[in-house]
């Protein structure tokens, strides 16, 4: 797995205070992207323990409320497994705080993945430039769901997140 950067007291990407990891690899190439120099998996950064460790830093600061992966995308093929590793390891050590992905997968197409238990929160969905709308929360453009995930998983049907 490689990456772009980790954004430190973020509020952007998520629901109150956050660390987010910008990994790199990305097959969707949405028109419009904001982060098209992610795309390229071979790009940005190999993510070693120097990163892992600087994620940690920040997620044992009590004000900070989770983490959220983002990129290119975190379910990238070359990311999907080192992502998967970490937010289970994230959810262990610190269930409390929560854990949100963005991806251009639909829920449909991911659900079954291991990762899914281990997530808050899923903004599903390619952006959409022809819809883009920036007074959307968390969100480009309508096409995309902001899905909470456990209740997701308990209903067996798409839950929004409120």
């Amino acid at each position: 797995m490689r990456y772009h950067n980790i954004t430190k007291d973020d509020m952007l990407n998520g629901d109150g205070l956050r660390v987010v990891l910008w990994t790199a690899g990305c097959n969707h190439g949405c028109r419009g992207c904001q982060n098209p120099i992610t795309w390229d998996p071979d790009g940005g950064l190999p993510f070693d323990e120097e990163a892992r460790r600087e994620i940690f830093e920040e997620l044992e600061k009590s004000y900070v409320d989770g983490i959220t992966f983002s990129g290119g995308d975190p379910l990238h093929e070359r990311n999907v497994d080192g992502v998967t590793e970490l937010a289970e390891e994230v959810r262990q050590k610190y269930p409390d705080k929560t854990i949100w992905l963005y991806t251009g997968y639909l829920w449909e197409e991911i659900s079954r993945l291991r990762i899914v238990r281990s997530l808050d929160v899923v903004v599903d969905g390619p952006f959409d430039l022809e819809t883009r709308d920036v007074t959307l929360k968390w969100k480009g453009s309508p096409n995309q769901r902001v899905i909470d995930v456990p209740r997701t998983l308990q209903t067996g049907s798409v839950v929004l997140y409120a």
